[in-house]
């Protein structure tokens, strides 16, 4: 299973270039492309857990499209991200003290941004939709898959790892930098429910409760324009 989500990882991204490289031959691109990597913060937003972010990586390409006298430019983008997130959990049944069960969650995200010139090249605000392909959610310790998860003390921390693999989220943020050299702060907020996946689960049958729960991710990263 996960040889066939990195495989799918590798085609999406194949995908990518070979749109990019089509797109060259009917548009100005702007700068060429832009390679760079970065930091992420990743959360779920949820009433079912308490949940707390951690830091991840990302590695990030895209190509802007220049717009002649429009106050707007647009790109296409795609990064992808190892992020990291916990939940209390407890090490056993007979503990009372929370300790942090930590997960990982690699992503592939698709985006089509607008970049408005708030001051020409050198700062933009950017916005737009972001596709997401994800895993389910690994253990950075797979000594915990037995642990407890605090809310649910019967059920183990590994009923709760079967997400929603494809989101659909929005992005909006700040590019500021020179021509070869740029800073994009993000925030990537998920509109659809990343813990869907739960609700016909053995977790959602034993506890009889709906799960939900919204992408929080904040990605900080440093592009080199070619």
């Amino acid at each position: 299973m996960k040889k066939f989500k990195l495989y799918l990882l590798v085609a999406i991204c194949s995908l990518f270039v070979t749109f990019s490289f089509a797109q060259r031959s009917s548009y100005n691109i702007k700068n060429g492309f832009a390679l760079g990597g970065g930091l992420t913060q990743f959360d779920i937003i949820t009433d079912n857990f308490e949940t707390k972010s951690n830091t991840g990586w990302l590695a990030h390409m895209s190509a802007t499209v220049d717009i002649p006298h429009k106050w707007y430019n647009v790109s296409y983008g795609m990064q992808l991200s190892e992020n990291r997130m916990s939940v209390n959990g407890f090490a056993s049944a007979l503990s009372s003290n929370f300790e942090p069960i930590d997960y990982k969650i690699l992503t592939a995200q698709v985006a089509f941004l607008m970049h408005a010139k708030l001051a020409g090249p050198y700062l933009t605000l950017d916005f737009g939709p972001v596709l997401q392909y994800n895993s389910d959610l690994e253990f950075d310790d797979e000594g915990q898959e037995e642990w407890f998860v605090a809310e649910f003390d019967s059920l183990l921390a590994k009923d709760f790892v079967d997400i929603t693999n494809f989101n659909v989220n929005g992005a909006v943020g700040l590019t500021a930098g020179f021509e070869n050299f740029k800073i994009r702060g993000q925030y990537i907020y998920g509109f659809t429910n990343i813990l869907g996946d739960l609700n016909d689960s053995n977790a959602a049958n034993f506890t009889n409760k709906k799960f939900k729960g919204n992408q929080s991710m904040l990605t900080i990263a440093l592009l080199i324009t070619f």
